[in-house]
């Protein structure tokens, strides 16, 4: 946590705070189960179904999750065993966004692989058809998922660089300013410049991304992935990339994180970010906040501020 949430969970409650950065092993898991109220975990730590399952009685009655997305817990079987969840929408969505943007401005303009050419002392100056890019003013940008994040994504296309937005989401959308409800998935992909990746993880995602929707896809176009890692066929995408079927990929997430196979890793038209999608001091400090919230909600017998 951020100083300033690590000082309030020491002076508001009896707090144990873990110094590691790696997840939580599956004993970890279960003694925050049998030992503690409220336990406060984040993406890595798994709280599956045998979490729950290996602890016939647990303490904790409230996972007040550390981030938006919840598809590291296994909620159904947190309430059967009588444990509540919460998470911390809202604080994240313009951080993430505006990594979305970065990714997009990286990818298009080839900015990592410049900085690499610099760096690497091989640059000999500039010329006319240098490094030629994708110019994203006036392009076509596809939103998979059109919630809080989805939509602020949407904002900054629109409002920043004059792009045409379609989306896909379950319902129809009406953000105040011009949007077009794709059909399908695959009409999207087929369609759009850039896709942009903004669904939640889970199973009802899992690969939502696959070889099919991306054979689809303009072999001039973008994809970015500022959801969860396993919403792409990470193989799929690799053979794609590799086959020039798509121009390029900027990724914030990976299916097998924090594994980035070799293949993503030497291919120059590919953007790597490591996860930094809310890694600003003032976001990760209102999300810790957030989640403090819920605690204290909790513990004074008050309805949870963001109840999973």
């Amino acid at each position: 946590m951020t100083a300033a949430v690590e000082a309030r969970a020491r002076s508001e409650f009896d707090a144990e705070i873990r110094q590691e950065t790696t997840p939580l092993t599956a004993g970890e898991r279960q003694r925050a189960l049998r030992e503690f109220d409220v336990v406060v975990p984040t993406l890595g730590d798994q709280f599956d179904a045998a979490s729950f399952a290996g602890v016939s009685a647990p303490r904790c009655r409230l996972l007040a999750n550390f981030g938006v997305g919840y598809n590291h817990i296994d909620v159904e079987a947190a309430k059967t065993a009588g444990i509540a969840v919460s998470n911390t929408p809202g604080a994240v969505t313009d951080a993430t966004a505006d990594t979305a943007m970065t990714l997009m401005l990286m990818t298009a303009r080839r900015a990592g692989e410049g900085e690499r050419l610099v760096r690497s002392g091989q640059w000999q100056g500039w010329h006319p058809t240098q490094m030629l890019g994708l110019h994203l003013t006036g392009k076509h940008v596809g939103i998979v998922g059109f919630g809080r994040i989805g939509e602020a994504i949407a904002r900054r296309c629109h409002f920043g660089f004059g792009m045409s937005v379609s989306y896909l989401a379950r319902s129809e959308k009406s953000p105040g300013f011009a949007v077009t409800r794709a059909d399908s998935l695959i009409d999207l992909a087929a369609n759009v410049d850039v896709l942009v990746l903004a669904v939640p993880g889970g199973a009802g995602t899992r690969h939502l991304i696959n070889a099919d929707v991306l054979a689809a896809m303009q072999p001039e176009a973008l994809l970015i992935n500022i959801a969860r890692g396993e919403v792409v066929d990470q193989a799929a995408l690799i053979a794609a990339l590799q086959a020039r079927r798509l121009a390029g990929a900027g990724l914030d997430v990976y299916e097998f994180e924090p594994e980035v196979p070799l293949a993503l890793r030497q291919m120059e038209q590919v953007t790597l970010l490591p996860h930094l999608g809310t890694a600003t001091e003032e976001v990760r400090s209102d999300m810790g906040h957030l989640a403090l919230d819920n605690v204290a909600a909790f513990l004074a017998g008050n309805a949870l501020i963001s109840p999973v």
